[in-house]
C-alpha cells in the first residue's frame, strides 16, 4: 500500500500489507465490541457520532490535505467532502432512532411488532474517489444501528483509512467499534467468509461488485453493491441549454471526473445539439487545470497512472471507430496523472465510449432524434446509477424521468448523493440502497415479534 502524490507521480509512503496474526487481532477485537455496541442506547450512539462530526470540522483543513495528497481531488472539493461526511454523522445521529423504532402492526396476537435489530459485523470494501464519503456514508447508518464496522480501504489511500480510524477514536468510540484493516483484495475474501462477518458493502467496479458478491453468496450472507455508473444527461428541446451545459461541466468534471454518479453520457435532441455542444466546449475549455492544492484550481489530476492510461485508449479506440472530437484533450505533459479536458462527438453502438463507462475528465455526446429516441439511447445501457433529464416542461420531465433506467433521475439538476435519500443503482450498477431510512435499515435483522 503506498501514496503517491498524483500531481507529482512522487511515492511518498509505504505501508506494509498486514499478516494474519493482525488481521485475526482486529477481527477478535470487532467481535469482542460487538455486544456492548449493540446494547449502547441510540443516545450514546448519537453523542459519539456529534463528536466524529466536530472533529471532522475542528481538523478539516488535515483531513481534506489528506484526500488530496493520495488521490489528487481539488483541494475545495476535498473541504466540501469532510463537510459532507459530518454532515452524514449528524444525519444519522439525529434520525436513527426513529428510522429503526420498533412498528406495532395489528394481527390476532396480544401484540405484534417488526423490530429492527443489528446484524453484528459489517465489513466495507472501499474505493479511491472520495476516500472519506464514502466510508462515513456506510459507517454513520451501520454503527447507529448498533452494529460495529470493518474497513477494507483502497491501496491508494492507506493515510485516510488510518485517519477516519483514528476520527472514531478521537470520538470516543469504544475500541473495536470501527477498524481499519490494512489488507489486501485476496485478504478481503477470507475476512467475508469469517464467521464473525456478517454482512459486506463494497463500492466499486461492477468487476469487483462479482467478486464481492460471489463470496458473500457462498457464505450466505448480506450484501450491498454501489458500482459503476454512466449516468445519461438528456437535454430536451425546450431546455435553458445555458443552464444544462453549466450544471453539465460541473456534474462531469467533478473530482476529474472520477465518480460513480457524474454525467458521463450527453444525450442531446438534433435541434439544439451543436448549439450545447458549443456552450459545453466553451466552458470546459475554460476549466483551469493544475495543482490540486491551489485554491483556484478546477481540474486535477487523475489518481493513478493506469488509470489515465486506460481512459486515454477508450477515448482513441472510440475515435478510430467513428466518434469525432469536440475538444481534444489528453494525456498532459509534465509530472503527475493530468489529462487534459476532452469531448467527443457522434459516439454510438459498438464504440467503447458507448458501451463502457469512461472513469475521467472526458465527455461524450450521442445524438438523439427527439425525446422519444433520447429516452431509449439512456436506457441502452448495462449500467442504472443515475440519470438526468433538461426540460422547462417539469410536468414532462418529471413523467420521463420515471422511465429512465436508473436508481435516481434528477430533472433540471445535477445528480448527488444525500443523506435524507436513498441511493443506489439497479442493472450493473448494483443493488442495495445506502443513505436515509432505507440505508440504514439494510444491515439489520428485520424481526417479528408476536406475542399471544
Amino acid at each position: 500500500m503506498e501514496t503517491i502524490n498524483p500531481a507529482t507521480g512522487e511515492r511518498l509512503k509505504t505501508f506494509d500489507v498486514w499478516n494474519d496474526r493482525q488481521t485475526e487481532a482486529a477481527l477478535a477485537e470487532a467481535a469482542a465490541a460487538t455486544t456492548a455496541w449493540q446494547a449502547a442506547p441510540f443516545a450514546e450512539r448519537a453523542r459519539l457520532f456529534r463528536n466524529a462530526a466536530a472533529e471532522l470540522r475542528g481538523n478539516s483543513a488535515r483531513y481534506a490535505g489528506l484526500i488530496t495528497l493520495e488521490m489528487g481531488k481539488i483541494i475545495r472539493e476535498a473541504r466540501a467532502e469532510v463537510e459532507k461526511c459530518a454532515w452524514g454523522c449528524e444525519f444519522y445521529a439525529e434520525h436513527a432512532e426513529t428510522f429503526l423504532r420498533d412498528e406495532k402492526v395489528e394481527t390476532d396476537a396480544r401484540a405484534s411488532y417488526v423490530a429492527y435489530l443489528p446484524l453484528g459485523t459489517v465489513l466495507a470494501v472501499m474505493p479511491w474517489n472520495f476516500p472519506f464519503w464514502q466510508v462515513f456514508r456506510f459507517a454513520a447508518p451501520s454503527l447507529m444501528a448498533g452494529n460495529t464496522a470493518l474497513l477494507k480501504h483502497a491501496s491508494n489511500v492507506p493515510q485516510c483509512a488510518l485517519a477516519i480510524e483514528e476520527i472514531f477514536h478521537k470520538a470516543g468510540f469504544p475500541r473495536g467499534v470501527f477498524r481499519t484493516l490494512m489488507i489486501s483484495a485476496a485478504q478481503a475474501e477470507k475476512v467475508i467468509a469469517d464467521p464473525r462477518v456478517h454482512a459486506v458493502t463494497l463500492t466499486g467496479s461492477d468487476t469487483a461488485g462479482r467478486k464481492v458478491a460471489a463470496a458473500a453468496g457462498a457464505s450466505l450472507k448480506k450484501s450491498v453493491l454501489e458500482l459503476g455508473g454512466s449516468d445519461a444527461f438528456v437535454v430536451l428541446p425546450d431546455a435553458d441549454l445555458e443552464q444544462a451545459a453549466s450544471v453539465g461541466v460541473a456534474s462531469r468534471f467533478l473530482n476529474a471526473g472520477q465518480s460513480c454518479i457524474a454525467a458521463k453520457r450527453f444525450i442531446l435532441t438534433e435541434p439544439i445539439a451543436d448549439r450545447f455542444i458549443e456552450l459545453f466546449r466553451q466552458k470546459v475549455h475554460a476549466l483551469r487545470l493544475g495543482d490540486p492544492m491551489r485554491e483556484d484550481t478546477e481540474l486535477g489530476p487523475m489518481a493513478r497512472a493506469d488509470l489515465r492510461d486506460q481512459l486515454h485508449k477508450q477515448v482513441t479506440d472510440s475515435v478510430t471507430t467513428g466518434a469525432t472530437f469536440a475538444l481534444h484533450g489528453g494525456p498532459a505533459a509534465g509530472p503527475g496523472f493530468f489529462y487534459e479536458p476532452t469531448v467527443i462527438d457522434h459516439v454510438g453502438p459498438g464504440m467503447r465510449a458507448y458501451e463502457e463507462e469512461l472513469f475521467g475528465p472526458v465527455a461524450i455526446v450521442i445524438r438523439a432524434k427527439d425525446e422519444e429516441d433520447a429516452i431509449r439511447l439512456a436506457n441502452d445501457n448495462r449500467y442504472g446509477l443515475g440519470s438526468s433529464l433538461w426540460t422547462r416542461d417539469i410536468k414532462k420531465g418529471e413523467r420521463l424521468a420515471r422511465r429512465l433506467q436508473s436508481g435516481a433521475s434528477f430533472v433540471n439538476g445535477l445528480v448527488k448523493s444525500d443523506p435524507r435519500l436513498p441511493f443506489g443503482g439497479i442493472k450493473a450498477s448494483g443493488y442495495g440502497r445506502e443513505l436515509s431510512v432505507h440505508g440504514i435499515r439494510e444491515f439489520v435483522n428485520v424481526k417479528t415479534v408476536w406475542i399471544k
